[in-house]
C-alpha cells in the first residue's frame, strides 16, 4: 500500500510505550499532547522528498528539526524518533 503525506497525517497513531521511547531518545520530558503536536507539525512541514520507504516503515527526516521519525507504513503508527 502506497501512502502519501496526507494519508500518514490523517491516520497517525501512537502506542503508550512510544511516548516514553520518544522522550528517552530525544532526552526530553514532553507530554503526550506535546509529542503528538510536535510530530504532526514536523511531518506536515517536511517535504515528501524526505520520506523514504524501506521495508515496512517510512523514515521521515527533518533536517530543520534534526530528527528522523519512523512510522509503520501499514498502520501509520509512530515507532520511534531519532535525533540526527
Amino acid at each position: 500500500m502506497v501512502r502519501n503525506k496526507a494519508e500518514i497525517l490523517e491516520h497517525l497513531c501512537y502506542t503508550e510505550l512510544v511516548y516514553g521511547r520518544i522522550n528517552k531518545k530525544l532526552k526530553s520530558t514532553y507530554t503526550k499532547g506535546e509529542i503528538e503536536s510536535l510530530l504532526y507539525s514536523i511531518i506536515q512541514k517536511t517535504s515528501e522528498s524526505n520520506f523514504e520507504k524501506r521495508g515496512k516503515n517510512f523514515y521521515i527526516t527533518s533536517s530543520e528539526y534534526h530528527i528522523r521519525i519512523t512510522v509503520n507504513s501499514y498502520t501509520c503508527r509512530v515507532i520511534t524518533v531519532d535525533a540526527i
